[in-house]
């Protein structure tokens, strides 16, 4: 198949037909994160090269995007997860700290081009952006995909979980592996998500009749309900991954 990579910046007229296209991979809740509203529009700004579509004959066929931060190459060293990478990306470009590592923030394909390697080829593009302005480290605070199964067990165990090959259990790490990634650590509190239990009922469609935790369609971890407060508040813990 023939891709033409642009950035979002150049053909600014695909941005509803790309929102279109990907909004559906994600569960609601996710764009409730109080954090990317306050970030997302000097993101856009700084790092507009690092936001990428692959077209096929002319049509978005997947797309991703990334930012840099100044990493010191350790565990410790990391973000605390997706909300904090974005919020160190915008701090160290205001601050004119020198960026050393891309951290890949959300990749998707569109539907009618599943499993076919484009997520791959999205993050490949970006790489190959962040090689040519000198910046050596690439790492991703990813979202295991098939973790939603299993909101109950951390991700550390998680992430343990391994086939007869070696390779994750998870399509999403082992995405990743396939491309030389290596695990790093857990990201825990990568997004939190607060909400009244009505907007959390809106969200995910179900109804919280008592205080608890509950697990929520396409959640990674347990949803906690406190209804004498009547709050809801979401923390998904990610997973850091580093590249080649």
């Amino acid at each position: 198949m023939d891709l033409e990579v642009v950035t979002s910046a150049d053909r600014p007229d695909l941005e509803e037909e790309a929102a279109a296209a990907f909004r559906q991979r994600w569960p609601e809740f996710i764009f409730h994160d109080p954090t990317p509203p306050r970030y997302m529009g000097r993101v856009h700004e700084y790092f507009r090269e690092y936001d990428v579509l692959l077209l096929a004959d002319g049509r978005v066929a997947a797309g991703g995007w990334g930012v840099l931060i100044a990493w010191d190459r350790t565990p410790e060293g990391l973000p605390e997860g997706y909300d904090a990478a974005l919020v160190r990306a915008v701090e160290d470009h205001e601050a004119g700290r020198t960026p050393t590592t891309l951290s890949f923030m959300a990749a998707a394909v569109h539907p009618d081009h599943d499993k076919r390697g484009l997520a791959a080829r999205v993050l490949d593009a970006l790489t190959e952006r962040a090689a040519r302005a000198g910046v050596t480290h690439v790492i991703a605070p990813i979202r295991p995909t098939r973790k939603q199964h299993h909101p109950e067990v951390p991700m550390q165990e998680y992430a343990s979980w391994v086939r007869d090959d070696g390779l994750s259990v998870d399509p999403w790490i082992r995405t990743h592996q396939r491309m030389g990634a290596t695990i790093l650590r857990p990201a825990p509190d990568s997004m939190v998500i607060p909400g009244s239990v009505a907007e959390w009922e809106a969200w995910s469609g179900m109804r919280f009749p008592a205080s608890g935790d509950y697990a929520v369609p396409e959640a990674l971890n347990l949803l906690h309900v406190d209804l004498e407060h009547d709050t809801a508040v979401y923390r998904e813990e990610n997973l850091w991954v580093q590249h080649r």
